[in-house]
């Protein structure tokens, strides 16, 4: 491959100043060298535009750089994480035209993109100009919208890449290993998942909080992310999360802002769609993946195990409907539902193809109590197909409401939202 690509090149000034170790880098790499142990075990759902630019954004590990480069291996690459060209781009944005062979017609990825905001205005230019296309992968949106860029103004088609799937998994799935590390790919392979794990979170914190210059106080954003995993699945409440880390209300709104712009952290609204009831209006908060949230949470001989087990199954869950409504393009807007008077349902998917609504709970047996949620929801609204998902062996239903094992829950996920 790198062959290919060096025997097509006309040298010009700025290319003759580029190092050989970089040329390596930019124009085609073994990859043999660098495919990942996991690519015999999974292929991702992930699925791209056949002509079209697109953005491919995720949080750190989730495997975009390995499905870039797996699925597109005649493609220009360029990685921002590379120092010299780091530099030279940083420098002179304009530069990038001269890093593409001359008459190149396949795909052209730029690894990291946010690390310069103003490369965007170049690619702009080059779509338009010399119609090229660009996958433009990136860890975070965040400095892009901070410097006002606009994202090509329609001209790139927005992706999310998220950690994996049982569905991706297959075989290979371990729901107790996924309830206790979670579904960052490296966590399936790695001996040790959970130093791995502490590893990924210290190092965020260095490079994409400090090394961005996100905020200057690492040891109050530290105490932040610790009193945040409290609130995991909960309906959110600054003032007490404020009390808990010892900051100022207003900085901690910021600081959920800012894992929301690093993609470590989603909100989940109420769902209040002609709500005849008295409805709670503040969102629900989960870090995007369940060993992360199980890493920065402490754990002591006053932490529940049973409580802090219960949250994780349903932040799996949560991720796991967030990536098939994306992957599969399913059109769902996603909420939780709970009345001022106390009646909840964990998730609402509302969308073109009905209202679904989710119970999670770790029981093997249901109650009463664990239906009445659903049962209050399906009075308001008659439609709402119903499913409570659980620890039982078997499938069954009761009424209108079908239960379903967690496990194949997650793995028919996709003919539950499609259907």
């Amino acid at each position: 491959m790198r062959a290919n690509f060096s025997t097509s090149l006309k040298s010009s000034p700025t290319e003759n100043r580029i190092k050989s170790s970089r040329f390596s880098l930019i124009f085609g790499i073994d990859f043999a060298k660098n495919l990942s142990k996991m690519e015999f075990m999974y292929r991702r759902l992930m699925k791209s535009p056949d002509h079209k630019s697109f953005f491919l954004f995720g949080p750190r590990g989730t495997g975009k750089t390995h499905w870039v480069r797996s699925n597109f291996k005649k493609a220009l690459y360029l990685d921002l994480l590379e120092s010299d060209l780091f530099v030279d781009l940083l420098a002179y944005p304009g530069q990038l035209e001269e890093l593409i062979p001359k008459k190149f017609n396949n795909w052209i990825i730029i690894d990291e993109v946010q690390k310069i905001p103003a490369l965007l205005n170049e690619v702009h230019r080059l779509i338009e100009q010399k119609r090229y296309r660009f996958i433009l992968t990136g860890s975070s949106a965040r400095p892009l919208r901070k410097k006002g860029t606009n994202l090509l103004a329609g001209r790139a088609l927005t992706y999310a890449m998220h950690p994996l799937t049982a569905t991706e998994l297959k075989e290979a799935f371990d729901l107790e290993k996924a309830i206790n590390f979670g579904m960052l790919p490296s966590v399936q392979t790695e001996p040790n998942p959970q130093k791995y794990l502490e590893s990924y979170v210290k190092t965020y914190l260095r490079e994409e909080v400090l090394h961005e210059g996100i905020t200057r106080n690492l040891g109050a954003f530290s105490r932040f992310l610790v009193a945040a995993s409290f609130s995991q699945g909960s309906i959110l409440n600054l003032t007490e999360v404020a009390r808990e880390c010892g900051i100022d209300r207003k900085v901690v709104g910021g600081y959920f802002d800012i894992l929301e712009d690093l993609l470590l952290s989603f909100r989940l609204s109420s769902f209040t769609k002609r709500a005849k009831r008295k409805m709670v209006s503040h969102p629900k908060f989960y870090y995007f993946d369940v060993g992360v949230y199980r890493t920065i949470r402490p754990k002591g001989p006053l932490d529940s195990p049973e409580e802090i087990s219960g949250i994780a199954l349903e932040t799996l869950f949560f991720q796991h409907l967030k990536a098939i409504n994306d992957y599969f393009e399913g059109g769902y807007d996603l909420h939780y539902w709970r009345t001022t008077s106390g009646s909840e349902v964990d998730f609402i998917a509302y969308g073109p193809k009905g209202i679904l609504a989710f119970e999670i709970k770790r029981g093997a047996r249901h109650h009463p109590a664990d239906l009445r949620g659903l049962l209050e929801f399906q009075k308001l609204y008659p439609m709402a197909k119903l499913y409570l998902i659980n620890g039982a062996k078997r499938a069954s239903k009761e009424g209108d409401i079908q239960i379903v094992p967690f496990e194949q829950a997650l793995k028919t996920l996709p003919k539950l939202l499609l259907c």
